[in-house]
């Protein structure tokens, strides 16, 4: 099959969520030095407003579990340039502990703002998607087709991501608009970093993974991954490439031989994860 044809960024407008840091920050980047016209929202105003400036950006504070501050930053972007010509749904976080001792708040805080964000963000800026003929990438992960200890909300929220991206691509064809998902393994971003600070049993089970599952991916790189399938309207972004013959074996990777692979490891690990949880003394 032919790799799908390049189009160029150049004057298009790229909304992006999760734009203060990390991935979203380094995506926004990489879309504006490409030519794009890049929307910034996110939570943290201090660092969105001097990003949005060296970029020639807008930036909006916005909650994407909160429908009309979304509504409100797509006005805000279609006031400022016009329009929008694609959408990077990357808000998302990561929430601490087992279904034994993570909290339950944050565990759902995570579905909210992981699925439903997106959900929420598709509703908000559709109608101008649509008017031209636009793209779409929904940020899921490899999370979406594997299964590790510690991240039960976070897998379910990611897996929820990808199908839905699925039916909307089924939806949106007939209209003109393309649909993407993202599907990285562990990116270097602050979000990781923390994980492995405050869970040193998480630090220490990466090492043991097999490959690529395992490996980090600078955010860099895995920016221009994200703006290299914008510009190709890609189906599937993976990060790093191997992530695609992962989720070719996704029927391997969540059965009963990868349960006792993983479950080995599990035994002691899971344990040592609970009391680190314990020590942190609340939410994450």
């Amino acid at each position: 099959m032919n790799a799908p044809r390049k189009r160029s960024l150049a004057g298009k407008v790229v909304f992006v969520t999760g734009a203060a840091r990390g991935i979203g920050e380094h995506t926004a980047r990489v879309a504006a030095a490409r030519g794009a016209k890049v929307a910034l929202a996110g939570l943290e105003p201090s660092l969105l407003a001097p990003l949005a400036n060296s970029l020639g950006g807008a930036w909006f504070e916005c909650d994407v579990t909160d429908q009309a501050a979304l509504s409100a930053a797509v006005a805000g972007t279609v006031e400022r340039f016009g329009g929008i010509d694609a959408v990077v749904a990357n808000a998302g976080i990561a929430p601490r502990g087992t279904v034994v001792v993570g909290d339950i708040e944050s565990n759902v805080r995570a579905v909210e703002v992981n699925l439903i964000g997106v959900m929420r963000t598709v509703n908000a800026t559709v109608p101008h998607v649509l008017a031209n003929r636009g793209y779409y990438l929904l940020v899921s992960s490899a999370a979406a087709f594997t299964a590790l200890p510690g991240m039960s909300a976070y897998c379910a929220s990611k897996a929820g991501v990808e199908q839905y991206g699925n039916v909307m691509r089924l939806e949106l064809a007939h209209r003109g608009v393309a649909v993407g998902t993202a599907h990285m393994s562990f990116v270097d971003t602050d979000m990781t970093r923390s994980a492995q600070a405050d869970l040193p049993s998480f630090g220490e089970m990466l090492p043991k993974l097999p490959r690529p599952i395992g490996r980090f991916t600078s955010v860099e790189a895995c920016a221009r991954a994200f703006v290299d399938g914008i510009e190709r309207r890609k189906r599937k972004v993976y990060v790093p490439r191997g992530m695609a013959g992962v989720q070719a074996l996704r029927t391997v990777m969540l059965s009963p031989f990868s349960e006792f692979v993983i479950g080995r490891g599990a035994r002691t690990a899971v344990p040592q994860m609970e009391d680190e949880v314990r020590a942190l003394g609340g939410p994450r």
